[in-house]
């Protein structure tokens, strides 16, 4: 089973590492990292280096397809060379699905029109003027569509554990939990913009402009 997981300049690390972490022990698993081209891309703030293994024109038909957010996917929704990979890739493939702001490019690519999907919280009206039907939701699957979209970042690993229950079954993707130790337990409840109070909003947004 090929899984690609898209890299572009100034992703955000974990959009893509988390699904990563979890799916690449699937069993059978190949995870292929695909990007224009060959070599090094960083990360949002410039500090992380991901490498591409392959280019678009080198993996065309892999079996899963994720595409991870960050500030570099602005510029991808007018990129043919992407919007067309994500498509053809999907004709084929038996899931696609995306992290954080991910999901804009399966919009830009027509993959979401009129259908529920999610996204970080800063980018839901950015989802809604692509064609998609913004949700809150953590995870939103379509699963005769063969589409799953997270929110923001750390739910990618959730949407991996779900793909990995469609993929194989529910005691392996159990197993897959447990192996990464995923058992959130953070120190504050304000992982949400429902949760989370005004001044701490605020000041989210005071650091997402530092990044930009």
């Amino acid at each position: 089973m090929n899984i690609a997981v898209v890299l572009f300049p100034r992703v955000t690390a974990l959009d893509a590492i988390g699904p990563y972490e979890t799916l690449q022990r699937l069993p059978d698993a190949t995870v292929t990292f695909v990007g224009h081209r060959r070599g090094e891309v960083r990360t949002e703030n410039g500090f992380l280096g991901l490498t591409v293994d392959a280019t678009f024109d080198e993996v065309t038909a892999p079996d899963v397809v994720v595409v991870p957010g960050g500030i570099g996917s602005r510029a991808l929704l007018k990129d043919e060379v992407v919007l067309d990979w994500v498509r053809r890739a999907h004709r084929t493939s038996r899931f696609t699905t995306s992290v954080c702001t991910g999901s804009l490019i399966l919009a830009a690519a027509g993959l979401l029109e009129g259908r529920t999907a999610t996204t970080h919280w800063g980018a839901m009206d950015v989802l809604g003027g692509l064609g998609a039907v913004p949700t809150s939701a953590r995870v939103v699957e379509h699963r005769e569509e063969r589409i799953i979209t997270a929110a923001g970042v750390s739910s990618g690993i959730d949407m991996a554990l779900r793909l990995a229950e469609l993929l194989t079954d529910r005691q392996t993707a159990e197993a897959l939990q447990l192996t990464i130790e995923y058992d959130p337990q953070p120190p504050f409840d304000a992982g949400s913009v429902e949760k989370a109070g005004p001044d701490v909003l605020a000041r989210a947004n005071e650091l997402a402009l530092t990044k930009d």
